[in-house]
């Protein structure tokens, strides 16, 4: 494709993604490619690093084009991003030439729009913090709040792209063996500081198509979702049950920590999840882990009321921690999603408990950066269940840092731990006294 042709699929893709609103952008992405064979993998790689660019710095191209009285349409949006990272008018209007495949020439209106851009910058002083890190408005005070004089550092951390964080699976193989088996296959890794099973991979890396993908021997899982099932200090004796186990990613670690022995249970209310997540596990080669949809009241949670050395609760939340990989997700966040999310929580951690044997543990995580749905949300659940109490992860020896290992809860972000925000804590059922 040409530069020109290049720019008109980015203009078509973001006018896909607003019209497809309540569908994740990657999702639309994935079709809009899909559909469009004939966008080679170098054009498409193109196209996509525009789009997420351009995701990560919506608000900002909306005030830019807001304050220089330009509607706001995909068009202008890609022209206003173009001239704000560093090409001249000149350039961009080469690119919306109106020729084969090129978006249609800028009308005279649109290029006195633009010119007032040239010699910008996307970040300008006399934005509003909650623009420049395009956070909601409602959400800025809460984050300040629990910030303080961190906030800058914190939130610029949550505009950076992510890294691509690998889980080695150690039921098939040692991490330095698959660490030097990557680099075979073109893709070179660290190991993660953190976690003793991770390798992070820098940039955007066609992982999937690898065969340590294809047999099962990697998975991708951000460093900080592996810490989280480090929390649950499983072992090979334990009954356990992952309560909102979705696609699987910590039921895995959790199998490989007990030597695919013992006994998981992973339950969700998704069959399209419960289906992806079988799927993974036979690629693991993890033969410990039985599948159940909840419902509740269902005859297997009956039965089974009491009787889990761990429970793990992986609950629905806001996904702000994940506002990096998916920003697209900033811009649909409401208040009121907050509110039901948070109701929510409660009511699984309440359902969750019951399922937890005297002297068992119930570890509760989400994947936000919000006070409500972590630290509020477990203080709330020990004043109505005085039976459970925060204690510090069980966990073997050397495997968690000690900043980990000493304490009940965790709350990770990018800027402290370049993980995405992970909020981990971890409770155990009291015995009965005699």
């Amino acid at each position: 494709m040409t530069p020109s042709a290049q720019i008109s699929a980015v203009i078509e893709l973001l006018l896909t993604i607003q019209n497809q609103r309540h569908a994740p952008a990657d999702a639309t992405a994935n079709r809009f490619f899909r559909q469009r064979r004939y966008i080679g993998g170098g054009d498409r790689r193109y196209v996509s690093a525009q789009i997420w660019e351009m995701m990560r710095h919506y608000r900002k191209l909306q005030w830019w084009l807001k304050r220089i009285g330009s509607p706001i349409n995909p068009r202008m949006m890609v022209a206003a991003y173009l001239m704000l990272t560093g090409k001249t008018l000149t350039e961009v209007s080469h690119l919306f030439s109106g020729e084969r495949y090129a978006p249609l020439p800028l009308t005279q209106n649109e290029g006195l729009y633009l010119q007032s851009l040239e010699g910008q910058e996307l970040f300008f002083k006399e934005m509003p913090k909650a623009v420049r890190y395009e956070i909601p408005d409602w959400v800025y005070p809460m984050l300040e709040q629990q910030y303080g004089e961190n906030i800058d550092r914190e939130l610029s951390a949550l505009l950076e792209p992510a890294s691509l964080d690998l889980r080695v699976n150690l039921l098939k193989e040692q991490r330095d063996n698959a660490k030097e088996m990557l680099k075979r296959e073109g893709i070179s890794s660290e190991n993660m500081p953190l976690s003793p099973w991770g390798l992070r991979v820098e940039g955007r890396q066609s992982v999937t198509s690898t065969n340590l993908f294809k047999d099962g021997i990697i998975e991708i899982q951000d460093e900080g979702s592996q810490l989280i099932a480090l929390m649950t200090g499983v072992t090979s004796q334990m009954r356990v049950l992952d309560f909102c186990a979705g696609a699987g990613g910590k039921t895995l670690a959790m199998a490989m920590m007990m030597q695919n022995k013992g006994q998981i249970i992973a339950s969700d209310v998704h069959t399209v999840r419960v289906s992806a997540a079988e799927k993974r596990f036979r690629r693991a080669g993890v033969f410990n882990v039985q599948t159940h949809l909840f419902a509740e009241g269902a005859k297997w949670i009956k039965r089974r009321v009491k009787t889990f050395d761990r429970v793990l609760v992986d609950a629905p939340c806001s996904g702000t921690g994940t506002w990096r990989r998916n920003p697209d997700a900033r811009l649909k966040f409401k208040e009121n999603d907050l509110n039901e999310l948070v109701a929510k929580q409660s009511e699984i951690l309440d359902s969750a408990a019951k399922m937890v044997k005297e002297g068992g543990r119930l570890i509760y995580a989400t994947c936000s950066i919000l006070q409500k749905e972590n630290q509020d949300q477990i203080e709330m659940f020990l004043k109505a269940h005085p039976e459970f109490k925060l204690v510090c992860p069980d966990t073997p020896d050397g495997l968690l840092p000690a900043d980990f290992s000493n304490n009940p809860t965790f709350q990770l972000t990018p800027a402290q731990y370049k993980t995405d925000g992970f909020f981990c804590a971890v409770l155990e059922r009291q015995k009965d006294a005699e």
